[in-house]
C-alpha cells in the first residue's frame, strides 16, 4: 500500500510517500480503506523529534493519528460493525496516512460530515470532550476558550453551545466572524482578558478552557476564581502546580459516538481550513507547524 513516513527525525523534508507492508487488525479493533486524514500539531512534533520523550515511536514512522473510511477487515471479538460501514477513528499516535489504517477506536460517520469534515473530527472531537467533561455540567455556565478558533477550540465552542453552555471564544480578530458562527461572542486574546470579559460576561465567568498553551493558565484561575474550574491541553509545565486539569484525547468508542450524534443532530460540524492531496502531505504538515490555523488541514488519501 501507499503511506506517507519519516525515516528520521527532522522537517518537512523527512516525508515521503512509499510502499510498505498492509497493517492487519488486532483483536478489538478495525481496519480501514482510508478516504482522508487529519493531521495534528502532534503529528508534526512527533515528526521533529520534539515528542518522542513523551510519546516514544519507532522509525520509520508513519504520521497521523486519526482518519475516516470504510471498514475492510475486522479483528477478534468487535461488535456492532460491519464490512463496508463508513466510519471514523483512531488508532496509535502514528499510521493513518496510508492507504490502509487500523482503528482501536471509531464510531459511524454522519451521512451529514464529509469525509474531510470527519476526518478532522476524532482528536478534535475527543480532545474538546475531555477538556469540557472535567468542568462539570455547562447549562447556563457561561464558559470562556482561549483559543477557540483552532481544531479543539472550535469543537469545543460547538460541543459546549449544544451543552447549553453560553460561549466566549478568545481568538485573533481576523477570526471573530467565524467563531461568531459557531454561537460564541468573540475577543480577543492577552493583556486586559479580565477588563474585555467584565464587559462581555456581566454576571463572571464560570470556567475556562485554554487550547493555545499561551501562557494564560494564571489568568485563567484568577478570572473563573478556581482553578478546579480550569481545564488545559497545552499547559504542561504550568497545570500540575495551579491545580489546573491537564487533558488529553483518549481513544474512546462513546465519546466518538456522541460527537457523530452531535453531527447528526447539525449541532457539530468539523471546520476545515484546506485540504491537501497525499503527495502535497510535506505541505500540510508545513502548514500546521505554522499555527493560527482556523479549524483542522486534511490530507486526501
Amino acid at each position: 500500500m501507499r503511506a506517507v513516513r519519516y525515516h528520521q527525525f527532522g522537517g518537512v523534508e523527512t516525508l515521503v510517500v512509499e510502499q510498505v507492508p498492509e497493517p492487519r487488525p488486532g483483536p478489538g479493533e478495525i481496519r480501514i480503506r482510508v478516504a482522508a486524514v487529519s493531521v495534528n500539531p502532534v503529528d508534526w512534533k512527533l515528526r521533529s523529534g520534539a515528542g518522542r520523550e513523551l510519546m516514544p515511536i519507532d522509525l520509520p514512522a508513519i504520521p497521523g493519528r486519526d482518519a475516516v473510511g470504510v471498514v475492510d477487515q475486522i479483528g477478534v471479538g468487535v461488535r456492532g460493525v460491519s464490512i463496508g460501514d463508513r466510519v471514523f477513528g483512531l488508532g496509535g499516535f502514528t499510521g493513518s496516512t496510508a492507504e490502509f489504517a487500523v482503528l482501536s477506536a471509531w464510531a459511524h460517520a454522519p451521512a451529514t460530515w464529509t469525509d474531510e469534515e470527519a476526518a478532522g473530527a476524532p482528536v478534535a472531537a475527543l480532545t474538546a470532550l475531555a477538556g469540557l467533561k472535567v468542568l462539570g455540567p455547562l447549562w447556563g455556565r457561561t464558559l470562556l476558550i482561549e483559543g477557540a478558533a483552532g481544531g479543539v477550540g472550535s469543537a469545543a465552542v460547538e460541543i459546549a453551545v449544544a451543552q447549553g453552555a453560553s460561549v466566549i471564544g478568545t481568538a485573533s480578530e481576523r477570526n471573530h466572524a467565524f467563531l461568531t458562527s459557531l454561537g460564541a461572542v468573540p475577543t480577543t486574546y492577552g493583556e486586559g482578558l479580565a477588563q474585555r470579559l467584565a464587559t462581555l460576561a456581566s454576571g463572571g465567568v464560570d470556567a475556562a478552557f485554554d487550547t493555545a498553551g499561551s501562557g494564560s493558565l494564571a489568568d485563567l484561575v484568577a478570572i473563573v476564581g478556581d482553578p478546579a474550574r480550569v481545564s488545559t491541553i497545552a499547559d504542561y509545565a504550568n497545570a500540575h502546580p495551579m491545580g489546573v486539569h491537564l487533558v488529553m484525547a483518549e481513544n474512546d468508542s462513546t465519546l466518538l459516538a456522541q460527537a457523530g450524534e452531535l453531527g447528526r443532530q447539525g449541532r457539530y460540524t468539523p471546520r476545515i481550513e484546506r485540504t491537501y492531496p497525499l503527495e502535497q502531505f510535506a505541505e500540510a504538515h508545513a502548514h500546521v507547524e505554522r499555527g493560527h490555523t482556523r479549524g483542522k488541514v486534511v490530507v486526501r488519501v
